[in-house]
């Protein structure tokens, strides 16, 4: 059954009910700010700008979206893009794409103008839904970017070179289109992140959406009764898929733009929310302001909330023994997942296993997994090797790149990239990523264990560790420690709490700076390497 016919069944069941709230934390309408502004007014707390829409609405505003694409000629296969910051715009318009019978392209929202040409070209886009956030971007190239293509605008104010969504829309029934889809026909694309270069463009079919949807509510238990905090952007799979768990289950779902921890905790206070889903950082944030006794527990009203769950890069253990100390009643998962895999949950802690925390999990509902060694053999419990999975939320291919298609999709198996190991419990633990690995001496180290023992220090708020070049070794391990707000270290200090460590593990290198995270919460380590690491040693010879 396509994941369409979910949107349907809470509109015919539960029409009246609330499906989506849009919660911004500023005084401003967030569709009529600037792409400088909204970065700024996420960071405010002020009157709240709040928008609602219930199932029945919610089901109306895709089929007006629909009819709109069909309407314009858009045919079953053709690639419509979204390119917005989160808002109650955002899901009716992918559900009326799939409902067109067309293949929804989620952009990331900080593309810039030459990214957002590559993408559109790369997926054979033909329609663009876009906010008024993007509207210089896309005038920057808007003739490579127009070219052939519909540009929809989504907000107030409608730049001469596109056509007013809303405007559009208004005028076309309310009523399903009747588009015959299966489980076989292609829904979404959406792309890789793009560390190592260009993204690539993930096709997956509607039987994957539907899967990621019964997954998610069977791993987090989800009932009617729950709301869903998201705060990550909608582009992204872990969020889009985290929210299906509302979909399958016909319950509200709060989205936030705001990240900072009085922002959360009172968004999850007023909106009641019982399910709550953090990056890393924000989770991190939370602790801080909390121990620093910037924000009180009492002030909100968190009875409800039962689970926190965590995704999108590994999570410190000494991070979750934290926040059981201030929640000590909350569940705690964590989603491992890929864009190829329809993002997270083909691994997963589970809600009962807390004790495992610093695993990944096990496999997910529906999924497989094997730690494979070079040439395809699982290896022996217990030895480092690539993780892979295989389920119905494996992708259908790169599109239109059938070379890096062949070197993640193997005999059926998705090839992660991703250096793993099992424990006797049948527990899968990550190591690295495999291109991610330091060779140092021979030896190869893996930087999330290193990583994860400099979170334990009290001072440490982040830290990413990358290979560093060293005629003689290589590589040497080097650690950029971010420290927590008003702290003092030194290199010295550093040094003698990683005298715990064996000795070739050890950082050789500690440089205080920020870590750069992308939207997602996972560490730019390609930034990293370029401005510290192997690759500018590389670029500085290749200079001289």
């Amino acid at each position: 059954m396509p994941v369409t016919e979910l949107l349907v069944r809470n509109a015919r069941e539960h029409g009246d009910e609330i499906a989506l709230v849009e919660l911004n934390p500023s005084m401003e309408d967030p569709r009529k700010l600037s792409f400088k502004e909204y970065d700024l007014v996420q960071q405010t707390v002020a009157h709240p700008y709040r928008r609602e829409i219930t199932w029945q609405v919610f089901d109306e505003k895709a089929n007006r979206v629909a009819n709109m694409l069909i309407d314009r000629g858009v045919k079953k296969g053709d690639k419509v893009a979204i390119l917005m910051f989160n808002c109650l715009e955002w899901l009716p318009i992918y559900f009326g794409i799939l409902k067109s019978g067309a293949v929804a392209v989620p952009f990331n929202f900080r593309y810039t103008a030459n990214e957002i040409s590559y993408c559109l070209s790369l997926a054979e886009v033909e329609v663009l839904f876009f906010g008024p956030e993007f509207i210089n971007r896309i005038q920057t190239n808007s003739d490579a970017i127009g070219e052939g293509r519909l540009l929809f605008y989504v907000g107030d104010g409608c730049p001469e070179f596109a056509e007013s969504y809303r405007e559009l829309a208004a005028d076309y029934p309310s009523t399903d289109p009747q588009v015959p889809l299966t489980n076989d026909d292609f829904g979404a694309i959406y792309f890789s992140s793009g560390t190592t270069g260009f993204p690539k463009a993930i096709l997956h079919k509607h039987l994957s959406l539907y899967q990621a949807a019964e997954m998610e509510a069977v791993h987090h238990r989800t009932t009617k009764d729950d709301c869903f905090l998201c705060i990550p952007p909608l582009y992204h799979t872990g969020a889009k898929f985290h929210w299906m768990g509302s979909l399958w289950t016909c319950s509200k779902a709060v989205l936030l733009k705001g990240t900072k921890p009085d922002v959360i905790l009172k968004a999850a206070s007023d909106e009641q929310c019982t399910i709550v889903w953090l990056l890393v950082p924000w989770a991190q944030d939370i602790l801080d302001a909390l121990d620093r006794g910037d924000i009180k527990l009492s002030d909100y009203k968190l009875d409800q909330w039962r689970l926190m769950h965590i995704g999108a890069q590994p999570v410190p253990p000494s991070l979750i023994r934290h926040w059981k100390e201030y929640f000590p009643d909350h569940l705690y998962d964590t989603n491992y997942g890929l864009s190829e895999s329809t993002g997270p949950g083909c691994v997963h802690l589970g809600l009962d296993n807390i004790h495992k925390v610093g695993a990944i999990g096990v496999p997910g509902y529906r999924w497989e997994c094997m730690i494979a060694d070079e040439n395809g053999n699982a290896v022996k419990q217990g030895e480092v090797g690539e993780l892979c999975v295989r389920g119905p939320g494996v992708m259908t291919e790169y599109f239109n790149n059938p070379e890096a298609t062949a070197e993640v999709l193997k005999d059926g198996w998705l090839y992660t990239g991703d250096m793993a190991m099992q424990d006797s419990d049948g527990f899968i633990f990550l190591v690295d990523r495999k291109k991610d690995v330091i060779v140092s001496g021979g030896e190869n180290i893996y930087p999330v264990e290193i990583e994860n023992f400099l979170e334990e220090h009290p001072k440490i708020k982040d830290v990413a560790v990358i290979g560093m070049p060293d005629k003689r070794l290589g590589e040497i391990t080097g650690a950029i420690i971010e420290l927590k707000e008003g702290m003092k270290c030194t290199e010295d200090e550093i040094n003698r709490f990683c005298a715990a460590l064996p000795r070739y593990k050890r950082p050789k290198q500690i440089i205080f700076a920020d870590v750069p995270r992308n939207a997602t919460g996972k560490i730019e380590k390609p930034a990293l390497r370029k401005r510290y690491g192997v690759e500018n040693l590389v670029a500085k010879e290749n200079q001289s």
